[in-house]
């Protein structure tokens, strides 16, 4: 099947972000888990395996668009301690959503529905899951101060 070149270049920029996002997310749940956060290693652990299902989709649409997968992985910026990397790993959450509206926009404009619905559906993900947490750990942090918050989220980490 032969897609459209513009939504075949933006998906594999997206796929960069993606990538980006997964390793950023596997160097902080690492960190979190030699700290001895077993919590925040869990939560984080598995918003990697949801990036790296996200790469994964765009990944076989951009084969079944016929085009070539780009591997190119988006810089990637790792924090120096908890309330740093949340923050952090929140910027990226806010600038995965701009560019995923925008590659919504893309497919509606090419007339790639399927390609929307797939991006729709990680933007859901993006909003409603990742974003959202995000937010909330950051909110914790303020109301109940940086020492309570690290106390609740000690716990074993998966060895």
């Amino acid at each position: 099947m032969n897609g459209s070149q513009k939504v075949i270049e933006y998906l594999n920029f997206l796929l960069g972000g993606e990538l980006g996002a997964r390793d950023q997310y596997f160097i902080h749940s690492e960190m979190y888990g030699e700290w001895g956060y077993g919590k925040l290693y869990d939560r984080i652990h598995h918003e990697m395996e949801d990036e790296t299902s996200h790469a994964q989709a765009i990944i076989r649409r951009i084969l079944m668009l016929g085009g070539k997968p780009d591997m190119t992985v988006d810089e990637i910026n790792v924090g120096d301690n908890v309330p740093q990397m949340l923050q952090l790993d929140l910027d990226l959450e806010y600038q995965v959503q701009q560019h995923l509206k925008q590659g919504i926009a893309l497919c509606e404009q090419e007339y790639d529905y399927f390609t929307r619905d797939m991006l729709v559906a990680q933007l859901e993900d993006t909003e409603e899951d990742h974003a959202h947490w995000l937010e909330q750990q950051l909110r914790l942090i303020d109301m109940v101060g940086l020492q309570n918050y690290l106390q609740s989220q000690m716990g074993d980490i998966p060895q």
